[in-house]
Formats: structure tokens, C-alpha cells, sequence
């Protein structure tokens, strides 16, 4: 029996590894976001500061160990072989629900997660004690409500105070630097930075050191009754320090500030998360050595009073999980797409908006635009004129392709704000979120420093809608998830454990593979706009239009044989194929600003025209796909088949398209326009075929030989086909042109 549990005890650390990789791709948005948004240093600089931070932070965390132990659930309540169940399966949700996110790119709480988790496993095993019970039980006696609730509360409020702190201080210190700050640095940069610092390091030595397992009373007590002392010296000393550093070797202060606090916020991060990954298999260990002690007491009949008292983490235990940690930010994938989605909610430019507006999100803009101007009639016009001259924008001036998202001065506000309000909570035992307190730190200095322009406000806003609305779906799942595994465990035993494990390997596996093929998708569109030039992009022209032509060749060739042999399989393959294409010529029409500025000055004209030829291509997709869907539906449905004729005027209309499309390509692919007229003649002998069919169709309707679900669908491959070669052939005339434009 011992063995068995042994066994466990080793599959929960098992389970600990891999929630570690899980865990840190996601969180890794926390402490890089505004290191890499801004660009502060090389990438590998930036992760190198935050490795050392982990691994600091890692040792600073073993006060936060006893919310997995005795925080959510009363172990006192539970017998060891029922703590090992809920221990499970809290760490089998946990894995699945975070790769979930980290495939979908999205920053989600890991605290959040494991709070829940582990309220819904405590809830899980309780209901069961409850159904065998005789009566006289109650599920208050299980769960330690007031300390849940405390919890919880922590977490909510965090996502508040963060946006608003984060606002405020972004606003004043804007105020006080502008965009332009070079030339205010000189004066006030020595005294922000002391600022900084001083926070970073009351929060991080004095409220941070209490959870230290090295540190002895003595020393803890000493920095306690010192408190007052060492803030007015740090402020002075640092302040002191970056003005001569500034003077003598023109430090540039705001990047020492940025760095130090990727650092911290790093350290804060290991400090208050660690618990997240590691906390429940040490806590799985413990109860392992507790119930061992024991002298072969069943499992089922010991009770885990002793796990609500102090029980010290090895050290070795956290350094280890630092190592994980640190490995996986320098080889996570999934890490860089959580951070691309926060960098690009609160980037100062415009540009290609990932989420949809909501009507939620425009009420909130246009009801901000309102109070705004009649704020504006109360405030007199010259203190607005001298606020508004400190929020004038400036382009960030950068060497590299990407310029920077935003400047040193929000990057250092979203650090230190972040790197407070996390150590505070560490230091009060409550694990408050570092996704939220972070994410939200960052939008609120974003709304604070105007990036959130009419351009793109709504977008954001639903943007920062989707991702919190995802942390509710985080606490709903959590909770669930883990209620569920805790059945299936209890009664399915060591068999439908060892049976999860393997289906929890296929599941990262399957979302490794997504992930991959997603990340190669984005990878290529961002490459292609990337390496467009004025000298090739006539070549990267032909190419990308000539390719993707071919492949609406074949979505319609396909489409065809699909309605014909009613293969639903087949056309929701080609469905989901075209939605690919059609993202990727979106993507490259939402960049035109970035390929014409390639261009050379004097070339409005070649613009012109590549713009048109993008539009005629995005046309043409939209035609197929809305063959394509229709058709699709048609089958799935199981509506009545096409009948022969029908078919068989299909296929005339298919090889007539290829043919046409067939020589459009070849004379781009060729760039020989001279065979126009060919082209034009097959053109109007393509819309000559279409009119006629569309006459078929309606002898078919009156003689009452098909139905209405045929006949729309009939109709409607017909029209957009029509359309479909109509543009074609207007893609090809803009094409043309905008070749004969690049020679010229």
C-alpha cells in the first residue's frame, strides 16, 4: 500500500514538472511584457535578468506553501488516501486548463487556477463524505471559508487597484517627463529612479524577507523595526547614485530602472507563484511523510491533522523548480505568444487589431469621448492646453524593423507598480494574481498614456473584455474540472489515474502539434511583409497572388466533387483551409501602410495598384468561401443532393474557371500580358454560361423538378462564381499595372 502511494506522490511531482513548463509559458508575460515591449536590451539580456530573478524569488517562496496545505481546505477533515485523490486531481486540471491558454495565446491566472482547483477538488471529496455519511455533516466543516473567501477576494480586488494605480501613476508621471524626455531626465531622472528603487527594495527586502526560509529571526526582526530607516536611506542613496552615474558616465537611468525591475518582478513572480506549481506535490510529499510515520496506519483512517501545522519546504525543492522554471523561458514557444497578446492591447501605435469591437466596448468609448469634452468645459483651457502638450505623441525612433511598442517611461511604470502591489501581497500570505495585477497595471498605464486612441480603443477594450472574461472561464473550469477528476479518481482508483495521466501526454502532445503549425502560420505573414522591399517586391507580388490562385483552383475543383459525393468531411477541410488564406491576404492589407512606406517616395502610383491588386485578391477568397460555406451547410445538413444535370453543369462551369484562372495565373506567373484579349473573350464566353445556367435553374424551379434548399444553393455557386472570375480578371488588368508602374 505504502508503495502505491509512494508511486503517486512521485506522479504529482511528475505532474509539477510539466505545470511548471505549462505554467511559467503563460506567466512569462508577467515580468517580460514591458521589458520586451520596449525593447530596454537584446532579448537574451532581458531573459538572463529575469532567470536570475527567478531563481532568487524561488527561495523567497516557501511561506507561501501553507495555502496548498491548509489555505482553501481543512486537512483535518480528510483521511490521507481522500487528501491524495483531491491532490491529483487538482494537478491533472491544472496541466490541461493552462496549456489550454498557452495554446490559445492568452494570459490566464495560474492562481486563479489553482485556488479554484483546489476548492473544487475540496468540494468534490467533501460531497462525497457528505452522500456516505449518516447525517450531521456539513460542507462548512471541510472548506476553510473564511480564509477562501479572503483569498478570493484578494485576487478580485487586485484586477481594480491595479488598472486604477497603474492609471494614476502613468498619468502624473507622464506629466512630468512627456514623451520627450530626454531633456527632463537630466533634472528629475536621478529622483524617479530613487523613487522606484525605493519601493522595489521595501517591498522586495522588508515585506519579501519574511517568507525567506535563510534568513533568521534576528535579522527579520531587525529590518521589521528598521523599516522607516532603511526607505529614507535607500530613496537618498539611490537618488544620490544615478545622478553621479548620470553625471559621470551618462547612464541611461530609465533602462537600469526597467531592468532591475524585470528582475524584481520576476523575483515577486517566483516568490508568489511557485506555490501554483509546486505547492500541491509538497504538500502531497508531506502528507506522504506524515501518513508513513504513522506505523501502517490504512490509509483511509488517517486523518491529516497534522498537515495544518508547520511543515518546512526543502530548499533543494525550490532551487529545483527555479531551474524548471528558468529552462523553460529560454525554450517555451507558447511563451511568446501570451506575451505578443499583451504587448500588442498595449502597444502606442496602431495597427493590425486582434479582437473584434464588442457593443460593449463602443458604449464605453463613446461615453469616455462625452465625459471627456464636457470635462474640458470645466477645466479652463490653458491647464488643459499644458496637460495635453505633455501627452503630445513622438514616433519611437528605433534601428530595428519592429520599433519599440511603447517607451522606457510606461515600461518603468508598469514595473514598479506591479513589482509593489505583488510583493504587498506576498507578504500578507494571499496569492494574489501576478497575471492580473500585471496585465492590468499595463492597461491602465496604456489608457493613462492615450495609446487607446479612437483609432484603436474599442478594439482594446474588448480585447481586455475577452482576456478577463477568460479568467472567470479560468475560476468556472477550475472548479469544475477539478470536482469532476475527484469523482473519477475515487471511484475509479489507481486505474483511471495512471489512465488520465496517459490522456493528459496526448492532449500536450495534440496542442504542442497546433501550437507548432499555428506559430509557423503567423511566423510566415509576419516574414512576408518583413522581407517585402521596393527592389522585390514585384517577385513577392507574383508569387504570393499566383500561389494563392492556385489554391482557390483547387478549393473549387474540390468543392465540386464535395457537393456531388456529399462529402462533408471534405468540405469542411477545404472550409477551414480558405479561412487560413483569407487571413493571411487580411494580415497583409492591414500592413499596407508598413509595405508602401517601403516604397520609394515618387511610387503613389505602384501603391495604388498593389493596393488594388490585395483587394481583388481578398474578393476572390470571399467568393470561393462563400461557395465554399454554403455547400458545405448544404451536406452537413443532409439537405436533398443536386441532381444529375445540375452536376453536370457544374463541372462544365469548373473547368471553364480553371481554364481562365489557369491562363490568368500563367500570364502573372510570366508577367506576359499580351494574351489580354484571349482572357477577355473567355470572360464573356464564362458570364454567356452563367446567365444560361441561371435560366436552367429557374425552368427547373417552374416545372417543379428541385427544391428551394437546391435552388439557393445552385443559384448562389453560380453568381459568386460569376463573381469570382470577375474579379479574377480585374486582379489581373491591377496587376499589370502595377508592374508596368515598377518597370516605369
Amino acid at each position: 500500500m505504502e508503495t502505491i502511494y509512494l508511486i503517486i506522490v512521485i506522479l504529482l511531482f511528475l505532474l509539477a514538472a510539466s505545470d511548471l513548463i505549462v505554467g511559467v509559458s503563460n506567466d512569462a508575460v508577467n515580468f517580460l511584457n514591458s521589458a520586451v515591449g520596449s525593447k530596454v536590451a537584446s532579448f537574451r539580456v532581458i531573459m538572463f535578468i529575469a532567470a536570475i530573478g527567478i531563481l532568487v524569488g524561488a527561495v523567497f517562496s516557501s511561506g507561501m506553501m501553507e495555502v496548498a496545505r491548509k489555505g482553501i481546505f481543512n486537512p483535518g477533515e480528510f483521511y490521507f488516501s481522500e487528501i491524495m485523490i483531491i491532490f491529483m486531481a487538482v494537478m491533472v486540471t491544472d496541466v490541461l486548463l493552462l496549456d489550454a491558454y498557452n495554446t490559445w495565446g492568452l494570459p490566464t491566472s495560474t492562481t486563479v487556477s489553482i485556488v479554484f482547483e483546489l476548492l473544487g477538488a475540496a468540494v468534490g471529496m467533501a460531497s462525497i463524505k457528505l452522500l456516505m455519511s449518516d447525517g450531521g455533516m456539513s460542507i462548512s466543516q471541510f472548506i476553510n471559508s473564511s480564509k477562501a473567501l479572503a483569498i478570493i477576494s484578494g485576487i478580485l480586488l487586485s484586477v481594480g487597484v491595479a488598472f486604477s494605480v497603474g492609471a494614476i501613476i502613468q498619468y502624473i508621471t507622464r506629466i512630468a517627463f512627456s514623451f520627450n524626455f530626454e531633456k527632463r531626465i537630466k533634472y528629475i531622472g536621478a529622483i524617479w529612479g530613487g523613487i522606484a528603487f525605493t519601493a522595489l527594495t521595501y517591498f522586495i527586502l522588508i515585506k519579501g524577507a519574511k517568507g525567506a526560509s535563510f534568513m533568521s529571526g534576528d535579522v527579520k526582526d531587525w529590518i521589521s523595526e528598521n523599516s522607516m530607516l532603511i526607505i529614507f536611506y535607500s530613496f537618498v542613496g539611490w537618488s544620490v547614485l544615478l545622478q553621479i552615474l548620470y553625471m559621470l558616465f551618462r547612464i541611461n537611468i530609465l533602462k537600469i530602472i526597467v531592468l532591475v525591475g524585470t528582475f524584481s518582478l520576476a523575483m515577486a513572480f517566483a516568490g508568489n507563484d511557485l506555490v501554483n506549481f509546486i505547492g500541491v506535490p509538497i504538500a502531497g510529499y508531506n502528507s506522504w511523510e506524515i501518513w508513513s510515520a504513522g506505523q501502517g496506519v490504512a490509509p483511509d483512517s488517517f486523518l491529516m491533522t497534522a498537515l495544518g501545522g508547520k511543515v518546512p519546504t526543502p530548499g533543494l525543492f525550490l532551487l529545483f523548480a527555479g531551474a524548471i522554471m528558468v529552462i523553460t523561458l529560454y525554450l517555451s514557444k507558447k511563451a511568446r505568444s501570451v506575451l505578443k497578446t499583451s504587448i500588442d492591447l498595449s502597444r502606442q501605435s496602431e495597427g493590425s487589431e486582434r479582437f473584434r469591437p464588442t457593443w460593449i466596448s463602443k458604449i464605453l468609448v463613446r461615453s469616455s469621448i462625452n465625459a471627456s469634452n464636457s470635462l474640458k468645459k470645466v477645466i479652463p483651457r490653458s491647464i488643459t492646453k499644458t496637460i495635453e502638450n505633455q501627452f503630445e505623441p513622438r514616433t519611437i525612433v528605433s534601428k530595428e524593423k519592429v520599433p519599440p511598442a511603447f517607451d522606457m517611461i510606461r515600461a518603468s511604470v508598469n514595473l514598479t507598480v506591479a513589482s509593489v502591489l505583488i510583493a504587498f501581497g506576498t507578504s500578507l500570505k494571499l496569492p494574489l494574481s501576478t497575471t492580473y495585477v500585471t496585465f492590468m497595471v499595463a492597461m491602465g498605464t496604456s489608457l493613462a498614456d492615450n495609446a487607446w486612441g479612437r483609432e484603436s480603443a474599442v478594439y482594446r477594450i474588448s480585447g481586455v473584455m475577452a482576456v478577463i472574461g477568460g479568467w472567470f472561464l479560468t475560476a468556472i473550469s477550475a472548479f469544475t474540472v477539478a470536482f469532476i477528476m475527484v469523482y473519477i479518481f475515487n471511484y475509479g482508483g489507481l486505474y483511471s489515474i495512471f489512465a488520465m495521466i496517459v490522456v493528459v501526454v496526448y492532449l500536450l502532445y495534440r496542442s504542442h502539434i497546433y501550437h507548432k503549425k499555428s506559430e509557423k502560420d503567423a511566423s510566415d505573414e509576419t516574414q512576408n511583409v518583413d522581407s517585402i522591399s521596393k527592389e522585390n517586391i514585384g517577385d513577392k507580388s507574383i508569387s504570393t497572388i499566383t500561389k494563392y490562385l492556385k489554391k482557390v483552383c483547387i478549393a473549387y475543383t474540390d468543392t465540386i466533387a464535395g457537393i456531388e459525393e456529399e462529402d462533408n468531411k471534405k468540405l469542411k477541410k477545404i472550409k477551414r483551409e480558405l479561412e487560413g488564406i483569407t487571413t493571411k491576404i487580411k494580415y497583409l492589407k492591414d500592413n499596407i501602410n508598413i509595405i508602401v512606406d517601403k516604397l520609394r517616395e515618387d511610387s503613389d502610383e505602384k501603391a495604388y495598384y498593389y493596393v488594388q491588386v490585395l483587394d481583388f485578391m481578398r474578393e476572390i477568397l470571399h467568393s470561393i468561401t462563400y461557395i465554399t460555406g454554403p455547400s458545405y451547410e448544404h451536406v452537413d445538413n443532409n439537405h436533398k443532393p443536386l441532381i444529375d444535370n445540375q452536376i453536370t453543369e457544374l463541372h462544365k462551369l469548373n473547368s471553364l474557371l480553371n481554364k481562365l484562372l489557369g491562363n490568368i495565373i500563367t500570364g502573372i506567373e510570366s508577367s506576359d500580358y499580351s494574351n489580354r484579349d484571349n482572357i477577355l473573350e473567355e470572360l464573356n464566353e464564362f458570364v454567356e454560361l452563367t446567365d444560361g445556367l441561371n435560366k436552367s435553374q429557374i425552368k427547373r424551379i417552374k416545372n417543379a423538378k428541385v427544391g428551394t434548399k437546391n435552388s439557393l444553393l445552385f443559384l448562389n455557386i453560380v453568381n459568386e462564381s460569376k463573381h469570382l472570375v470577375l474579379h479574377a480578371v480585374n486582379l489581373y488588368k491591377s496587376h499589370r499595372d502595377f508592374i508596368d508602374s515598377k518597370d516605369k
